[in-house]
Formats: C-alpha cells, sequence, structure tokens
C-alpha cells in the first residue's frame, strides 16, 4: 500500500471528501442529473416536438433507475459480498427490460417519427449503453467503499501504533524510577544530606514525568532541561562523574516526543561506572537544516560484564519508538570504540 495514501485522504481533500462524505451526497446526485440531462440534450432527435421530449424523458428515467438500483441495489448486495453471478443476471435482465420498454415506446411514437430515422432496435448498442452505464454507477460505489477502506486501515494503523508507544513510553517511566528510588534508598544510609539533594530533584524529575510527559509533543528545551536533571542527579551520588551538555543551533520552539533521549542517557550512565577513574557522559544537542542531531558519548570502564550495546529495556525501547515516530526520517548510529561508546541520531523537523 502507497505510505502517502492515508495522508492524503484527509478532510482537506475536497475531491475525496465529495465522494465519499454524506454532506456531499445531494451534490454527487445533482452531478449525475446535469451530466445525464447534458448528454440527452445534445444527442441528435428521433421524433418529432412534443414526441422528442417525452422520448428522452423515458430514457432520463431508465439512466436514473439503473444507476441508483445498480449503486444502492446491486453492488451492495452481490457485488460487494463476490456475488459476480447473480450481479451479472441483473444487469442482463435490466438490459432486457429496458428493451422491452424501448420497443413499446418506438412502437407508440412511431407516427412521429422524423424522416431519415429508423424504429428498429440495435439490442448489441442498448447493451453496450447499459454496460457503460453499469460500470460507470458501480465504479463510483466501489472507489466510496475503496475509500473508506484505507480509512479505516489507516485509524487502526495509528490507534495500534499509539496504543504501542504508550506501552514503550510506560515501560521507559517504570525502568527509570526505579534506578532513582534504589539510589535515594542506598544514599540515605550512606549520606543523608546527599539523599535529600536526590529526593529533590527526583521530585521535578516525577513532576515533569507525570506531567509534561503526558502529552504528545513537549518543548525540546524542556526535554534537555529533564536530562540535567537526571545529569545532576547522578552526579551528586557519584563523586567521579561528570557531564556537559552542548547546545548550538534554534533549539526553542522545537517540539519533539517526551523522553525521547532518556533512554540512551540512562544507558550511558549505566555502563560507564568505574571507580578507578572518572567517568563522563557528553550530549550535544544541534538544529541545523531542519534537522536535530544529538549525540551522546559516554566513557567506558576498564573492566565491563555487559557490553554497552546490548542497552537491555532501554534501547530496544527507544529503537522501537524511533521506528514508530520517525519511520522514515531519522537516523540511529551506535559507535562502540575502545574508550567510549557514542550514539547518533538524527531526525528530520
Amino acid at each position: 500500500m502507497n505510505k502517502n495514501l492515508p495522508d492524503k485522504l484527509n478532510d482537506e481533500n475536497w475531491l475525496f471528501q465529495f465522494f465519499i462524505s454524506p454532506s456531499y451526497r445531494i451534490y454527487r446526485h445533482l452531478l449525475l442529473i446535469i451530466f445525464s440531462v447534458f448528454v440527452l440534450y445534445y444527442s441528435n432527435p428521433e421524433y418529432k416536438e412534443p414526441t422528442e421530449t417525452y422520448n428522452r424523458a423515458l430514457i432520463f428515467f431508465q439512466i436514473l433507475l439503473l444507476s441508483y438500483v445498480n449503486m444502492y441495489v446491486w453492488v451492495p448486495r452481490y457485488l460487494f459480498k463476490n456475488k459476480y453471478a447473480i450481479y451479472g443476471l441483473w444487469i442482463f435482465a435490466y438490459n432486457i427490460y429496458w428493451s422491452f420498454v424501448h420497443r413499446l415506446a418506438a412502437n407508440f411514437f412511431k407516427p412521429d417519427l422524423l424522416p431519415n430515422q429508423e424504429d428498429n432496435i440495435n439490442f448489441l448498442s442498448l447493451t453496450f449503453v447499459v454496460i457503460v452505464l453499469s460500470i460507470a454507477s458501480a465504479s463510483v460505489k466501489l472507489f466510496q467503499q475503496w475509500i473508506k477502506n484505507v480509512q479505516l486501515i489507516n485509524e487502526l494503523e495509528k490507534s495500534k501504533i499509539t496504543s504501542e508507544l504508550e506501552q514503550l513510553k510506560n515501560q521507559i517511566n517504570p525502568h527509570f524510577l526505579f534506578n532513582m528510588l534504589n539510589n535515594a534508598n542506598v544514599l540515605t544510609k550512606k549520606d543523608p544530606e546527599k539523599a535529600s539533594q536526590v529526593l529533590m530533584k527526583l521530585s521535578d524529575l516525577l513532576r515533569y514525568q507525570l506531567y509534561d510527559s503526558a502529552r504528545d509533543k513537549v518543548l525540546l528545551t524542556s526535554d534537555i532541561h529533564f536530562l540535567e536533571d537526571f545529569l545532576n542527579l547522578e552526579k551528586v551520588r557519584r563523586d567521579n562523574f561528570d557531564f556537559i551538555i552542548s547546545k548550538e543551533g534554534r533549539l526553542s520552539g522545537i517540539q519533539i516526543p517526551p523522553l525521547l533521549f532518556i533512554s540512551f542517557v540512562e544507558n550511558a550512565v549505566k555502563h560507564n561506572n568505574d571507580s578507578s577513574k572518572p567517568s563522563f557522559v557528553n550530549l550535544f544537542f544541534e538544529v541545523r537544516n531542519e534537522e536535530l542531531i544529538f549525540k551522546c558519548e559516554n566513557s567506558k570502564p576498564e573492566k565491563k560484564a555487559v557490553r554497552p550495546e546490548s542497552g537491555g529495556l532501554g534501547l530496544n525501547n527507544i529503537k522501537r519508538r524511533l521506528e514508530l515516530l520517525f519511520p522514515s526520517s531519522h537516523s540511529l548510529k551506535i559507535e562502540d570504540y575502545a574508550e567510549s561508546f557514542t550514539v547518533f541520531l538524527s531526525i528530520k523537523l
């Protein structure tokens, strides 16, 4: 299926809405009537007036009867339900009926026949007209049904993606809170003053997670401030830890999905703890040419039991969220160097 098609089928596209929206139904009927009158008006006359008017009125009635019965009875009951044989029989029956009515009318109107006109009926020509009208009227209903099916599929996909994103975000929050509460519990016994600082920072983080991150989009500057609080929290807990947050370009006003970077930062903090030497986490944010560039670099301990690229639940979640939120407008690259681990992420705004 064309990925761009659902985006075209929106309220701003009046052409699609004209064919499918109930609010345009009366205009669709008027268009059919005007088209039928136009065709009959410019066709060659067969009889003298007023007989010719009666003849055209009869043909007009037959056209509308075929069109509406086909669109609202035969197509929904038979064509949509794959009963092609029964549908074909009804079209054939109507063809016989129209031929019979046309023959009766021709015999009745024969005295007013114009010179050089014949009253004989070409059954094949009439059959061709019936088939063309049937295809045209059926195409309208088929097109409407196709558009509705595409919109339904699109809505189901969006609903599924929204549900999955909420599940992924809900997995991030408890994972993060569990780590922070565990840190505060450890510090309560070792250093009550630091534990108090941790809890104060944690209250700010909770406020962001409970209120701001509940929205679909948050300011990039707010999310960066959240990361700064998180890293300050880690710095209180670890004496040999430091961090840098670099910001370049016009970051103000840019909106992003909430908690987009915390998994990368949390993973960096988790895997750079080293008691033998100082450790660091450096974050770089840059907006350039309608693109948001994020870089997360962390030091690696000399001995590590778990490779950072495994990432656990956090990195798997953020990778899936990126696939859902920016399926074709993001680039993620993870590099494992000898002394550092780096994540490169770019998102088209």
